[in-house]
């Protein structure tokens, strides 16, 4: 588990990422004003192995969820608070087929532990690269974060969809690549080089669905929404129950 430490909040007064405006406008003769953020969009991608009948997930440590949570921490009662952490922890504890979660820490520390902030996505990335396509830049992030090498000619896509609509207002375009044990060239992890934490884990294909809607394991949208999607697409293909 990460170790976070020195935690200072500061304000965001300049960002290659998020870029903050309002917006001022008239709907069916009523004045209006609507803040939000211009970021990029993104790609995700849904990895199933099919030599071990599993997906393949990524689990990294997401600031803003951290944050949240310290929020939402802050306004509950201390016993309240005590055990929404005690939660988080728990529900960051099983995880399929390998790693444990470390200790809590000091439990006198005003700040929630670090299992707060750490979730459970799609491999994924943003769409920064003008010169490339989404395919390619999907393929990218697949090699990049856990470890396979898939050419962009065998992702398929599945849809795309605003994957934020009240702030941002971005795109996100999901595809499927299908992997073998054979096209896995390295240990993924990410780009050190970007600041990239990232830790692959398996999720057999039998315990998908239970995996996508306990609600004490922290998770993305597009995994619950990718994994219904196998289940509804592809699973008659591997006759094995996604465990529905």
């Amino acid at each position: 588990m990460e170790e976070i430490n020195n935690i200072e909040v500061v304000p965001c007064t300049e960002s290659d990422y998020l870029k903050p405006f309002r917006v001022h406008y008239n709907q069916n003769g009523t004045k209006k004003s609507w803040d939000f953020m211009r970021t990029h969009d993104s790609v995700s991608v849904l990895i199933f192995n099919t030599t071990s009948h599993c997906f393949v997930l990524v689990k990294q440590f997401r600031p803003a969820v951290y944050m949240c949570e310290w929020e939402k921490a802050k306004t509950q009662p201390p016993q309240a608070a005590e055990k929404s952490e005690e939660g988080a922890a728990e529900a960051a504890a099983p995880e399929p087929q390998e790693g444990q979660a470390a200790s809590e820490g000091d439990s006198s520390s005003p700040w929630p532990p670090a299992s707060a902030g750490v979730t459970y996505e799609l491999c994924a990335g943003l769409v920064d690269k003008p010169d490339l396509s989404l395919e390619e830049i999907a393929r990218q992030e697949v090699l990049e974060e856990c470890g396979y090498d898939v050419p962009a000619s065998k992702l398929k896509r599945i849809t795309s969809y605003r994957s934020g609509v009240g702030v941002t207002g971005a795109k996100q375009t999901m595809f499927y690549a299908e992997v073998s044990d054979d096209n896995c060239v390295s240990a993924g992890g990410g780009e050190p080089r970007e600041g990239e934490l990232i830790e692959v884990v398996k999720v057999p294909l039998h315990e998908a669905m239970t995996f996508a809607y306990n609600e004490r394991i922290p998770k993305t949208m597009g995994v619950i929404f990718s994994f219904i999607w196998f289940h509804n697409n592809m699973s008659p293909k591997y006759k094995i129950s996604t465990n529905v």
